[in-house]
């Protein structure tokens, strides 16, 4: 159950910094593959759209570019698309760690 709402939190994110079509999918594999397959697009369509989106992320750049170089034979959307959904999970759970940690205080302490 909470993979399919980080699945949900996911592609909202995917949606609105992306601006992807990511059809609601219930497997991250699903999700993986969709992104991916748009990833590899924009290498070959808007090579700049594409740095934009990893940029805007937060991809580490020396990560993507050690990545791509130590597994030449992996298609490089799959390698992005990994990246950008592991940088995506991280904000969901950073702000799942907020949202629970502002529930826990008092009103009369919040400001």
């Amino acid at each position: 159950m909470m993979e399919l709402m980080n699945n949900a939190a996911l592609i909202e994110l995917l949606r609105s910094e992306l601006g992807i079509d990511i059809i609601e999918q219930d497997s991250y594999q699903k999700i993986h593959r969709q992104l991916a397959v748009y990833l590899n697009e924009l290498v070959k369509t808007d090579f700049d759209k594409l740095v934009t989106y990893l940029y805007r992320i937060d991809v580490p750049e020396e990560k993507l570019k050690t990545l791509l170089h130590q597994n030449p034979q992996e298609d490089a959307g799959n390698i992005m698309a990994s990246l950008i959904i592991e940088r995506q999970l991280e904000k969901i759970k950073s702000r799942e760690q907020f949202n629970t940690r502002d529930n826990n205080i008092d009103e009369e302490e919040k400001w």
